[in-house]
């Protein structure tokens, strides 16, 4: 069987705040940016990883759902409480810096880890926790 990770979803606040983040920050490229039935879908990706796309989506990205989901997810992103995903990079050190310079919001300076990486975290624009990691030599 031949699987891969095609893409995956970032729930985002606001597109126009979340795009400078990923895109002039982290050095994502913007594959697509799509509008359809009042939403927008921003995708991007790692140029190195041509493959893998990072889909930024309203919190309820469901033309169907109701108001009061639409609340709930919501709130749930402006409190962090939504997952985010795991970067890995050669350098999380520097990795660390260029994102704390650009003003990102730390939530943990970079730190070895009993699991083997050295990591550091960040929240975006819209709350998500995004980690950084570094695999340990050896």
């Amino acid at each position: 069987m031949d699987i891969t990770l095609s893409q995956c979803f970032i729930a985002v606040d606001d597109h126009d705040k979340a795009l400078p983040f990923y895109r002039d920050v982290l050095g994502l490229e913007v594959r697509n940016d799509v509008g359809f039935e009042g939403m927008r879908w921003v995708t991007v990706g790692s140029p190195d990883q041509p493959g893998v796309e990072i889909v930024l989506e309203p919190p309820l990205a469901d033309p169907g759902a109701s108001d009061a989901d639409k609340r709930a997810m919501s709130e749930l992103l402006a409190k962090g409480m939504l997952r985010g995903v795991i970067f890995a990079t050669g350098d999380v050190d520097a990795t660390f810096e260029r994102i704390r310079d650009a003003g990102g919001e730390v939530l943990q300076e970079p730190m070895d880890q009993p699991y083997g990486v050295r990591d550091c975290a960040f929240r975006d624009p819209s709350g998500n926790l995004l980690r950084f990691n570094q695999r340990k030599a050896g």
